[in-house]
Order: structure tokens, then sequence, then C-alpha cells
């Protein structure tokens, strides 16, 4: 799985992108988030409770629930913001 990282979290975690093998449980975006933060720092902070992260998943927007697989390209970017 291609992981990318956008904006401020591609400071936040210090890459761009990452190639990954995420564990066998990992089956939707959620559990994907939930299995990078459980990485440690800066993942956990990138992907702390109340960031608002916002993912694709092969370029097209996904949710939570979204199901994931070793062949995706997932990428996760800030929210943004209007005004």
């Amino acid at each position: 799985m291609k992981v990318l990282y956008f904006a401020s979290l591609r400071e936040a975690v210090g890459t761009e992108s990452e190639e990954l093998e995420p564990a066998a449980h990992v089956r939707n975006v959620g559990d994907l988030v939930a299995w990078l933060a459980a990485r440690g720092e800066p993942w956990s902070g990138a992907f702390a409770a109340g960031n608002r992260v916002q993912c694709a998943v092969n370029q097209v927007m996904a949710r939570p629930d979204t199901p994931v697989s070793a062949a995706d390209e997932v990428a996760f970017f800030p929210r943004v913001t209007g005004g």
C-alpha cells in the first residue's frame, strides 16, 4: 500500500509517502488511521483526535468505512476550510 501525506501532514510525519504493509486487521480507512497512529510519534500526533484529516483512496474521496487493500494508494491531507 502506498500512503501519501500532503501539506501539514507531510510536515508532521516527515515524509511525503511510504510503502507500507499494514496489519491484517486493517480493512478500511478508519482501521488504517488507527494502525498508523499506533506506530507512535509522529503519526500519533498527526492523526490525534481533533485533527481534521481527509482521505482519498485511489484518488477518490474516502470515509472511515471505505475499504482499503494492499494494492491501494491512500492519500491523507488536512481538511481545507474556505473563507
